[in-house]
């Protein structure tokens, strides 16, 4: 590689971490789904139907609530979701290895007597070397800008739209952007030093910054993005083709901007001004119709709030993307909102954004209103409509999201875990991605309620490292199976609650999921009796205490309450239960499940026994 080729690439990727906060951030959140579809590929899989139940009774109690915990997952299921504690370890050290290599090169560099180093690269080696090891940033100075106009590489090759501050140049080999704007650096020089310590796969880059002092000029080099979200939706849309990108991919870029705004949030960053003009796409090489999203215009607002009156001119009303509560202060004549640079604040725009890249449309584009009169209706609760059809679960996300109360919008961490299930989901059903097809999953904001009550810890703002994804995935199955079949989780804690009752026998099913389950069982969601009978004589026919439960049903006395309680059994209900709506294939059908559902009581913690009932095995207690 040529020796100025080797500048330009080391500036632009002396902070990347792509391979792992892209690359296997990617992976983490598709492999469950391998796992998944091995197991039930393994449910169904062979002749002998003992053997078939014993593997289901193996792989339904892996997602037992018992190991809904970080440690206990990693302990048990690491090495299966590719997260065992040395693999944890890499991922924690390959940047800190590639640090020090980079580190040592530039040093080599600094170093160098040859003709090829000349006094600029040896600037810059100093000024990369202090970045780097963290020392640029707590000075609040930045390195002269002679190092980077003063280059004979540094060429400036056209104007970008944007603020009017934005140049595309061309500067040792490699094309970047400079962010040029007329400051005193005093007031800016910490909240500068915080940008250029930033560091994400899913936010604009800052790379590093110089200063003129007599001029008071200040010049800040980043990454090139060629495109925005809102042009390339005005390139690519049109009447004949509204839905511009598939559902899979609107739910990979809906997770990269939720992640980069995670980061943001994470760091104490509010952008104020989240649209599709701040969110710059590139197109992935070997992924054919999915980008690389990236957040820019973030920081800086007191430069941003300089240059509005220079700034583009937007073709569509920017009240449009503002949150409920930034309109009121603004009808109050506040120019700088307090309530724009809030979390929620910023879910609301995304909510706007996500709306967009769902429909194709701008929000409220079919709407008359306009300025003030648009901005009273936003306030008053009108929201776009979504086309039919559209994602339900999506939608459903989106409204939460846009929400009339702050308090109710969820923060990005959740929106992250989220669109994770989302995404696994639609790898596993991928027939779910076609907007036509309307079959919602499990209401996720259930199952994220239930997360947070488990692990409430994870209700901040705060950046999940790359291998928590697993586990926080395998918890929400594990969830997700408690919220399907909500009486057996019932009957597993009163079982172990119980300190007398008898365990299961080796083969006996524990009917947790009727998904893939292949075998004659009665469906506690089918059964029509009420959960006081009793269960058929049949059933413990095998027992050799069946003869003496037979005379004591057929005796006089059966109708007392008393004895059949000194007995254990509970009283016959008249079987005046309503009839159970039948399931869906598979057990798929959210709905059907929901409205079959019988009203529990005390008395469905016999349901265990009843379980040994159905296997034709019974313990001598239970027969006296």
């Amino acid at each position: 590689m040529d020796n100025s080729d080797w500048w330009g690439k080391v500036i632009n990727l002396h902070q990347n971490k792509d391979c792992v906060e892209f690359h296997i951030h990617n992976l983490f959140c598709c492999f469950p789904a391998v796992v998944e579809a091995i197991e039930a590929a393994g449910e169904i899989s062979g002749l002998d139907p003992s053997e078939m139940e014993r593997r289901r009774v193996v792989i339904s109690r892996k997602y037992d609530r018992e190991w809904n915990d970080p440690k206990l997952f990693q302990w048990r299921f690491g090495k299966q979701y590719l997260v065992p504690k040395d693999v944890c370890s890499r991922f924690e050290n390959s940047w800190r290895e590639d640090r020090w290599k980079l580190m040592e090169a530039l040093q080599e560099k600094r170093k160098s007597n040859s003709d090829e180093i000349g006094k600029t690269e040896k600037r810059l080696a100093d000024l990369l070397l202090k970045k780097l090891t963290g020392l640029e940033q707590f000075n609040g100075k930045l390195f002269p800008s002679s190092i980077l106009v003063g280059s004979k590489d540094y060429q400036v090759k056209r104007r970008l739209d944007g603020d009017g501050h934005s140049k595309e140049i061309q500067w040792f080999g490699d094309s970047f952007v400079v962010r040029h704007f007329f400051s005193d650096l005093e007031p800016l020089g910490s909240e500068i030093s915080s940008l250029l310590a930033l560091c994400h796969s899913n936010i604009h880059q800052y790379l590093c910054g110089f200063y003129e002092e007599e001029r008071k000029e200040c010049f800040l080099v980043m990454e090139l993005m060629h495109k925005d979200l809102q042009s390339y939706m005005k390139e690519n849309c049109g009447p004949r083709r509204r839905y511009l990108f598939s559902v899979s991919v609107v739910v990979d870029i809906m997770m990269q901007i939720a992640r980069g705004m995670e980061y943001l949030h994470g760091n104490d960053i509010f952008h104020g001004d989240l649209n599709p003009t701040n969110i710059l796409l590139k197109e992935r090489c070997h992924t054919e119709g999915y980008f690389h999203a990236k957040i820019s215009g973030f920081g800086l607002s007191s430069v941003k709030s300089q240059s509005s009156s220079s700034s583009r001119a937007s073709t569509h009303d920017p009240v449009i993307w503002y949150a409920p509560e930034v309109l009121a202060e603004m009808e109050q004549g506040t120019k700088t909102p307090k309530s724009k640079l809030t979390h929620k604040a910023d879910v609301y725009s995304f909510a706007m954004v996500c709306f967009e890249l769902i429909t194709g449309k701008v929000p409220f584009e079919d709407s008359h209103l306009q300025g003030e009169q648009m901005a009273v209706n936003i306030r008053m609760g009108e929201r776009p409509l979504f086309p039919f059809p559209s994602p339900k679960y999506l939608v459903s996300l989106i409204k939460r999201c846009w929400h009339s109360e702050p308090s109710q919008r969820p923060n990005f961490s959740s929106i992250c875990r989220i669109l994770r299930y989302i995404k696994k989901f639609l790898v596993v059903n991928p027939d779910h991605g076609h907007p036509q097809i309307q079959i919602p999953l499990v209401d996720c904001w259930d199952i994220e309620a239930r997360y947070l009550r488990k692990f409430p810890g994870d209700l901040g703002s705060h950046v999940a490292s790359v291998n928590q994804i697993p586990f926080q995935l395998y918890s929400y199955r594990v969830l997700e199976r408690e919220k399907m079949n909500p009486t057996n989780s019932k009957e597993s804690s009163s079982t172990e609650a119980s300190e007398s009752e008898v365990e299961d026998p080796p083969n006996a099913v524990t009917i947790r999921d009727t998904k893939s389950l292949c075998l004659d069982t009665i469906s506690e969601y089918s059964d029509t009796r009420s959960v006081y009978t009793e269960a058929p004589i049949k059933k413990v026919s095998a027992s050799k205490n069946s003869e003496e439960l037979v005379k004591l049903r057929k005796s006089p006395s059966l109708g007392s309450s008393t004895k059949l309680r000194s007995t254990g059994t509970s009283p016959v209900k008249a079987r005046s239960s309503p009839k159970a709506l039948p399931l869906s294939s598979f057990g798929r059908s959210i709905k059907a499940r929901k409205d079959s559902r019988l009203p529990l009581s005390p008395m469905s913690t016999l349901s265990p026994r009843r379980r040994r009932q159905q296997t034709g095995h019974a313990s001598d207690s239970e027969l006296t």
